[in-house]
């Protein structure tokens, strides 16, 4: 086949157009589980691609009963859910007089993101607050709703830079010393630091950290700065 043969055949080939309904603005998230308290923190970088949308897109959304909901993903779905958790919350109250316990409000979650499993919501999302008896609780889900309780966890563009740092930090992995109950001040000092580690690797990662301090006495905001290029 001559040259220009081939340039004509390519020109006549099938060309796809395709279209999708998510998108992936990226972001880390994490949360950190204590005796008496829970923290919850997010960056507040929205990207896509190599363009940054946003550098004050905030992933990490509180609510009325106390519980703090991290989402990582696409920030358009993020946003709905906790317009949805909100609303749901608001009508439980004024059906039942009282605020819903963060046990509830993780199964509710539960439900909404299995509703929704034939066209989920693209998010990866984790759930902190206090249970009942005072002690922090995260709940960590798959878009689908699938979920469990634990005392630590990342998500997001960098959750896979984070997660064994606060594997190693949190849980003593690997370490020969005995685990013992972890400190507010050791908790932010971790999350100041995996967060500047995750935003000098992860470009999707950076300008500020959004951190949710949860107690018996409510719910604090501390924001951290971080890398903007």
């Amino acid at each position: 086949m001559a040259p220009q043969d081939w340039m004509e055949a390519e020109k006549q080939g099938a060309v796809q157009h395709a279209f999708s309904p998510y998108t992936d603005n990226g972001g880390t998230s994490l949360a950190i589980a204590g005796e008496d308290f829970c923290l919850v923190a997010a960056d507040t970088r929205q990207s896509e691609g190599y363009s940054i949308n946003s550098r004050y897109a905030p992933k990490a959304y509180k609510f009325s009963n106390g519980a703090v909901l991290a989402t990582s993903g696409m920030h358009a779905d993020g946003h709905t859910l906790a317009k949805r958790l909100d609303q749901r919350l608001e009508w439980y109250e004024h059906n039942h007089g009282k605020k819903m316990s963060v046990g509830a409000m993780a199964q509710m979650l539960s439900t909404i993101l299995y509703q929704k499993r034939f066209f989920p919501y693209y998010t990866f999302n984790i759930l902190g607050g206090l249970d009942e008896n005072g002690k922090g609780a995260i709940y960590t889900y798959d878009p689908v709703g699938s979920h469990e309780r634990e005392g630590w966890r990342a998500a997001g563009s960098g959750g896979s830079l984070v997660q064994p740092f606060l594997d190693n930090q949190i849980g003593h992995k690997h370490q020969q010393s005995p685990q013992v109950p972890i400190t507010l001040e050791k908790a932010l000092k971790v999350a100041k630091d995996a967060f500047s580690g995750a935003a000098e690797r992860d470009i999707y990662t950076g300008d500020m950290a959004e951190l949710f301090i949860i107690t018996k006495d409510g719910v604090h905001v501390e924001q951290y700065p971080l890398k903007r290029d």
